[in-house]
């Protein structure tokens, strides 16, 4: 018979340490929201009722979760009692009810499932603590365990004892409850404590006056650390990177110089992926096969198909959609705009909310002037059409397929299939102009004069 579980994602701290503005919660980490990645987490752990608990100032992080639920810990008096703001939103016939820190983004599907499957078991155990072996505990609140490996209690690094001290099993403040009674539990929880706040961890003791018994299960140290400060946020986004440049090249990408390389959380790579060093990928990115991502490129937003190639030095902003065997090169920027298979823009272009048509050629200098200072307007670009060096494309406009432009033109009428379209001044030439001015402005220099 299967059980049901709920969750509490804790998200309603200030975050002081952050010296930020920004709820802690909403500072990214591979360019996603803290709180984002744990509730993709609960996603993957198939847990659909999740409740996130918030304080009354932070709509920024209710926007964010919907269409999951939010209540408000109106005063902020504690774990426990952020935890009870939950009470009305989750459902009251849950098996299980999982607490999580939305500031330990890195909790890993594992975790999860092992302390439900912990409660699972036949002894039923009323609390399931997850914690970890710290190699240096010091901060954190030590698990005091029984010989028969029950959970005595918590207790925090400033309370503890000379021997509970030298514990280096830690909780990570995260626990699955008996959904039966879990509410109950955290209702009894007092503030009898130096900081008078209801901290979650008390619901062990809570729990041994029911003739309830606890128990802990582990998981790895660097998964499991929260993050209060820039500093520690700078080490999480350095270890989920590692981690997803491990995935990248397991699955076939190559990556020149992986310690230069940055993927969003939702970056998705296929087979035989060449990238070169210095590359930063945005939200949003979909690269197929055999795609070639050349050094110091910076890629948002956008689909990259077959056998395309990319860079070095480009940019490819939301709405880029290169299809197959597309050439990007250096210094080109493309946003909003769809590139024809094998077409071409080879270097110092800006092609904006356009289409290009299959192997349309666009020279080095081209610019589509999409923008009028209120609304943007699209270029199109027909198949094999070959747009020549410093031209402007002013939008709306449309290329025909197989036209031609002159360099140094700029378009701004439509121009038919297969022509030619040149506005360039006539070229004048004035005989010995250049001897004569030459040896003017030496001769005034040689005087102490200008002109």
């Amino acid at each position: 018979m299967s059980r049901r579980t709920a969750a509490i994602i804790l998200a309603a701290g200030h975050g002081t340490r952050m010296k930020s503005s920004l709820p802690k919660v909403m500072h990214p980490l591979a360019g996603q929201p803290m709180i984002g990645h744990i509730l993709g987490t609960l996603r993957d752990a198939a847990i659909e009722d999740i409740c996130v608990v918030i304080g009354p100032d932070m709509d920024i992080v209710r926007d964010t979760v919907q269409p999951c639920p939010t209540a408000i810990q109106a005063d902020r008096l504690g774990t426990a009692h952020a935890a009870l703001a939950a009470r009305d939103i989750v459902p009251g016939d849950v098996d299980d009810l999982l607490i999580l820190n939305a500031d330990n983004p890195l909790i890993p599907v594992s975790a999860i499932n092992d302390l439900l499957a912990r409660r699972a078991q036949a002894d039923d155990p009323a609390v399931v603590v997850l914690g970890f072996r710290a190699a240096d505990p010091h901060p954190y609140g030590r698990m005091v365990v029984n010989d028969d490996g029950t959970l005595h209690r918590i207790v925090e690094a400033k309370d503890a004892d000379p021997e509970e001290f030298a514990i280096d099993l830690c909780s990570s403040g995260m626990m699955a409850l008996d959904g039966k009674c879990a509410f109950n539990m955290l209702a009894e929880i007092d503030n009898d404590n130096a900081q008078g706040e209801y901290y979650l961890p008390d619901v062990v003791r809570v729990a041994h006056g029911h003739d309830r018994f606890c128990t802990v299960v582990e998981g790895p140290e660097a998964e499991l650390l929260g993050i209060n400060s820039r500093a520690e946020l700078a080490r999480a986004e350095a270890r989920l990177q590692r981690m997803m440049r491990d995935d990248a090249m397991a699955g076939g990408a190559t990556l020149i110089q992986p310690e230069t390389v940055f993927f969003s959380y939702d970056t998705t790579l296929g087979q035989d992926v060449l990238i070169e060093p210095n590359v930063v990928f945005g939200p949003g990115v979909e690269i197929a096969d055999n795609v070639t991502i050349r050094a110091f490129s910076h890629i948002e937003g956008a689909k990259i198909a077959i056998g395309a190639t990319v860079g070095p030095f480009a940019r490819l902003r939301p709405g880029a959609n290169l299809a197959e065997n597309v050439h990007i090169g250096n210094f080109v920027e493309v946003k909003n705009a769809n590139m024809g298979e094998g077409a071409k823009a080879n270097h110092l272009s800006y092609v904006g909310d356009s289409d290009v048509g299959a192997g349309a050629n666009i020279g080095a200098g081209t610019i589509t002037c999409n923008y009028d200072g209120v609304f943007k307007w699209r270029t199109t670009i027909g198949e094999g059409a070959f747009i020549g060096s410093n031209t402007s494309l002013v939008a709306p406009v449309t290329v025909g397929p197989g036209a031609v432009t002159g360099a140094g033109s700029t378009i701004s009428k439509d121009v038919s299939a297969d022509a030619l379209a040149v506005t360039r001044a006539p070229q004048k030439e004035l005989k010995d102009w250049g001897r004569q001015t030459r040896a003017r402005k030496l001769d005034l220099k040689a005087k102490g004069e200008k002109g």
